[in-house]
Parts: C-alpha cells; structure tokens; sequence
C-alpha cells in the first residue's frame, strides 16, 4: 500500500501514513494528541485541523461553515491522507501540556497516608523487600542446595511460608553466589499468597529499593515514586491519558476496541504514557530504573482492561461482566512497562463493571469502613461512582456523568491545564468581575469548575431560569446575544481578553449538557439511598474524590442542584484517593488484604439502570436545583428573601 508523508505544524513532526488512513490516526503515530471525544467517529466536531497543503479526501460534516471549509479546516477523523500533506493543529484541538490540577493533586497528597506505619491503622509490611544475606558456605555437614539455602534463611528471619524462584535466577545462581563470596542481596516480591524471589543481586543493595503507586484515569495517569525503605514519596508526576485522542469516556473507548489491532493500540498508548512518567520520576530522583521492583495500579473497570490488554467489550453489554475483578499479578514487563525487567505489577481489584479499583482505593483512604458513621463517598469524572455505608456493610453503584465537567460537549469547554477558566464570579446585571485562569495568563477555555461558577453565578443573578434558559431582562444587553442559528449564548470573556481572539461563551445547549450531568450524579446519589431506607439526612460524612471534585466550590455546587443541601461541614474533600489507596497497598500487605476482603470483596453494587426510581425521576433533576425546592431549603430561603 502507498503511503505518504504527514507534516504536523507547529511541532514540525512528519510520520509515513497509508493512503486512506485519517488526519487523526495519523497524529496518534506522531505522538500529538489531538481533542477527539467521539473516538474518531465525526460526531463531536472537536479534532478541528487547517490542511496548509497536499490532497486529501474530506468527508461532509455539519461542524464547519463554508468559511472555514474555504479556510482549509476539517475534523481530522473525517480527512484521509490522498498525497503528502502538511496539516496545522489549532491550539483548541491540542490536548497539551501537564493536567494542572492532577498535577497540583499529585504533590498536594505526595505524602503517604497516616494510616500506615507505626501504630496506625495497618502495619508497614510493602509488597516487595530487600534482604542482604551473608549465607554459610556449603560444606560436606551443609551441603543443601543453593536455592534452598537462600529460602532457610529468608525463612529464619521472615514469616514467608510459601516461596518461588524463577528459572533465569536459578540459572544464574550458582555463580552468582560464588563470585560474590554468598554475600547478596535477595529482591522479594509478594505474588498473591506466595512471596517470589524476583532478583539476587550480589552484595548489599538493600538501600535503592523503590515502588510505584499509579492511577491510571479516563482523563489523566498520575504516578508517585515511593522508597519502600522510608515511605518516603521521591517524586510525583502527572500526565493526560492519551487514550483521550480515541475517545472521551471508557464507552467510546471500548466501542473503539473492537479488535485486537484497536485493543493493541489503546494499550500501547497508556504504556507509553506510563513510561514517561517513569523517566520523569526516575530522573527527579536521581535514582536507576532497574531499582524500582513493584508497582500498585489503581483504575476504573475499563481502564485496568486496556491497560493489561483485556477484552472490555462485555462491558458494556447487558449484564455487564467484565474479564476479570481481580487480575492476577504479573511482570510489568509483559504489558512493556520499563522497571526492573522482572518487576511486578498488581491491579486493585474492581467490584463490578463500573465500580473499579480506584473507588475501592477511595474507600481505603476515607476510613468511612472503620467508623459505624454512615458516609457518602462521590468520585466525580465522566462516570460519577458513589459508595454508601460504614464498617458493617457498603453498597455501589455508577452513573454516567458524560464528559462535561471534563469540558467534553461545551462550546468553549476544556481540560483544566493551562488557560482554562477555573473560577468565576459576575456583577448584578451578568458582566464578569473575576476570572481565575489555570497558569494565569489569557484564557483559552473553561473547564468543568468553571462551568459550575457561571451557571451558578448567572442563576444567583437572574440571569437564567431554573431550566438553564436565558433571562434576557436579568442581563445586560450585551452579555447575551443570538447567534446565526438562533441559539442564545452568554458572552464569559470578549475575544480581546482570549489567547485565541475568539468570544468565551456558554449556550443554553451548554448549560443544558451540565444540568444533565448534574441531575445524573445527585439522582444516583438519592436512588442508591433510597435503596438502603436512608436519606440524605442520615449521612454524617459526604466525601468528595477525584481530581476534579477536590477544586469544587461546595456552595456553586449546592446551588446548581449537583450536591445535597445539607451542613457544609459534611462534606470532606479526598484528592486523588486513587492513587493514595494504590500507594497505602503498596506500602502495606495487610492494606491490600483489606482491600480486597473487607472493600471490595464485601461491597454490593446497585445496577441503576435496572431502578425505577432512576428512570422515572430523573427528568426532575432537569432544573436548578431541582424541580422540588423543598429539597434544597437553604436555596428557597434565599429565593423568598
């Protein structure tokens, strides 16, 4: 098959691609990612591209005016390469630079939880050791065998009952033993139930001895390097899942994976990424990839599946069962992960399809299981997870969010890294006073926080209905407008104050698409407690998780009808527990059993779908805060005053 080169501008990469193949399929090879929340289906209008030349073949799309058609502009999934091209990415289509606030989440938590060590809630025992032996030569009276020997006296000083050695150690061994005069250093690595030699090393290398706790997300991997000697946190980084590029949530995602060629490249891509940030930690510490032995994986259902290579496709599919819950322990090198080439890597097991790994974390690292308090736990993204319960019992379920409090499916809406909207207050009359920008500077969006604010602030302000409609009497004239297709729009910030030169706007359309993603998370929230004959009146603690959850304005979210109105003393913010839990396993055996005996092993998921309450009520959510205003009494109080 023929093929042709692809210039990226203004990175000034060029890849070989095949003839026929998309713009879009073109920049994941060149390592761009580029904004596409459809997996490359043509149905979101966001991989926006300028072809400056070459001959390509475009398809028909609703997204683009004649202008910008004129202007050499396409979807990137929807234009496939006929010659050699040259095709600019806008800065709006990139998806770019560190996630801020995943990034900002990584350091602010960077240190490991209280609850283990000394004294706390489970002991320091990590899933992988260092012992330095100095064994007693073989001798005619003690001439057992050299592996056997390594296990006595591993054995006399730790309760290790059941041991495995791999061949390419024993194979090396005897020499190994011999030319370092039987002074090693043993590498050990827990392996479900059996703790596996995975190095000897000659001498006393007990000292560099690292781990790895990661939480990998639909939107952002974040990992944290850990000294399994001290607990210490070395380092943290953070970084956008590039699977982003093939689709926004984990059902493009799986819908994207329908073969093995597909499966392949959506694995290979959050590798990749996992790699990156290794470099980086490795770099930031000063330390040797050979010295980090374990790493800890926490993700949703979805996410550990395509991490590992795994089917997802039943998923998604009625009744909703994936490969597996708890996947076994294995070499990170199998999956190409570059630690120690015999490193392992463990999973944290998930509950069901939609309840996975890093909610499990989340509960580890509330404690709302150590307490007969009853808590609510909300980790907010594109699927919003809850868990109810207390140390007696919990129970799940899931709720698709949709993409909107990433940004996903808003006109102006973006990821919160740089140039994003994050905080916002108007003046009466619905001009704006006070924009807050991630990394300072012009803004080029807003993100999901953002949103929040302005539809909040414009309600407080009458200048939008509790539909989420425009009150053109409640602003100034020039705040809102209509547009060519007749739609009315919010104007956040006037094009002169952009990066882009572009008006900030929210739509009505807009507005709406956040009201459904609200009106999804609290209608979980209240069926799954009707449920279990409570109310939200019942809970004392209402824990908020995610990156996203932790910069929430509480009170913007009370009012926009997405959380309880209830004591704001309540609600308690976790950060990424994702990664904390993952980092808690690593650093503890007995964190992990509890994990998966006592959290996952013991929690009931509540399939919503199958929930009439969820159906028939749902549309009530549809308004702000909601159609009943007695649930919200602090908000009609303010509304009769």
């Amino acid at each position: 098959m023929k093929t042709y080169s692809v210039t990226f501008l203004p990175d000034e990469k060029t890849v070989q691609a095949a003839a026929g193949k998309s713009v879009l399929e073109a920049a994941i090879v060149a390592g761009i990612p580029v904004n596409s929340v459809c997996a490359g289906e043509g149905v979101c209008g966001k991989c926006r591209v300028i072809v400056k030349s070459g001959k390509v073949e475009a398809e028909p799309n609703g997204f683009l005016t004649r202008r910008e058609i004129q202007r050499g502009m396409a979807l990137a999934c929807r234009t496939f390469i006929q010659g050699n091209v040259v095709v600019e990415i806008p800065p709006e289509s990139r998806i770019s630079g560190i996630p801020q606030l995943a990034s900002e989440d990584a350091i602010r938590f960077g240190r490991i939880s209280e609850r283990v060590g000394e004294g706390a809630a489970f002991p320091r025992n990590p899933l992988s050791g260092k012992e330095y032996l100095e064994l007693p030569e073989p001798s005619l009276t003690d001439n057992i065998a050299d592996q056997e020997r390594i296990y006595r006296e591993l054995q006399g000083r730790r309760n290790l009952p059941t041991m495995q050695m791999g061949l390419s150690i024993l194979q090396k061994l005897p020499e190994l033993l011999r030319e370092s005069r039987w002074k090693v250093t043993a590498l050990l690595g827990y392996r479900g139930g059996t703790t596996e030699v995975i190095e000897i090393e000659p001498g006393d290398t007990s000292a560099r001895h690292l781990g790895i706790a990661l939480d990998v997300g639909t939107t952002t991997v974040v990992a944290h390097l850990v000294d399994l000697q001290s607990s210490e946190t070395l380092a943290t980084k953070a970084k956008y899942n590039s699977q982003i590029s093939l689709g926004d949530d984990v059902i493009s995602r799986i819908m994207y994976s329908r073969t093995n060629e597909r499966l392949k490249q959506l694995r290979d891509l959050v590798v990749n990424d996992i790699n990156d940030l290794i470099t980086g930690l490795v770099m930031d510490a000063k330390v040797r990839f050979h010295d980090v032995a374990y790493i800890v994986c926490a993700g949703n259902t979805t996410m550990v599946h395509l991490l590992l290579g795994l089917n997802p496709a039943n998923i998604r599919r009625e009744p909703y069962v994936p490969c597996a819950a708890m996947p076994p322990v294995i070499r990170a090198a199998e999956i190409g992960i570059k630690i120690n080439p015999r490193g392992l890597l463990l999973a944290l097991p998930c509950v069901s399809s939609y309840v996975g790994g890093d909610v499990v974390a989340d509960v580890l690292v509330t404690g709302m299981t150590d307490s007969t308090d009853l808590s609510l736990l909300i980790d907010l993204g594109t699927n919003g997870e809850l868990v109810i319960g207390n140390s007696d019992w919990l129970v799940c379920c899931s709720a698709s969010a949709g993409p909107s409090f990433e940004g996903g499916g808003i006109t102006c809406g973006m990821r919160a890294t740089d140039g994003a909207i994050e905080h916002i207050s108007l003046l009466p009359g619905g001009e704006t006073a006070e924009c807050s920008v991630v990394g300072g500077g012009k803004p080029l969006g807003i993100c999901g926080s953002g949103l929040i604010d302005a539809i909040a602030e414009l309600l407080r302000n009458g200048c939008i209905d509790r539909r989420g409609r425009f009150v053109p009497k409640g602003c100034s004239a020039k705040m809102i407008r209509e547009t060519e297709s007749g739609e009315k729009e919010f104007v956040i910030c006037p094009g002169k104050g952009t990066v882009l030169g572009k008006d900030i706007v929210l739509t009505e359309a807009d507005i709406d698409n956040l009201i459904h993603s609200k009106g999804s998370i609290y209608m979980a929230a209240e069926c799954l407690l009707a449920h279990v004959d409570l109310t939200f009146n019942d809970i004392k603690h209402i824990y908020i998780a995610g990156g996203f959850g932790n910069y929430l304005n509480i009170e913007r979210a009370v009012e926009i009808g997405l959380l309880p109105d209830v004591d704001r003393n309540r609600f308690h913010f976790v950060g990424n527990g994702s990664v904390q839990g993952a980092k808690m396993a690593l650093l503890s055996q007995d964190a992990l059993h509890y994990i998966q005996e006592r959290i996952a092993g013991a929690m009931t998921d509540f399939e919503l779908s199958s929930d009439h309450k969820y159906m028939n009520e749902y549309s009530s959510c549809l308004f702000l805060p909601h159609t009943n205003i007695e649930k919200f009494p602090s908000l009609k109080k303010r509304t009769e005053n």
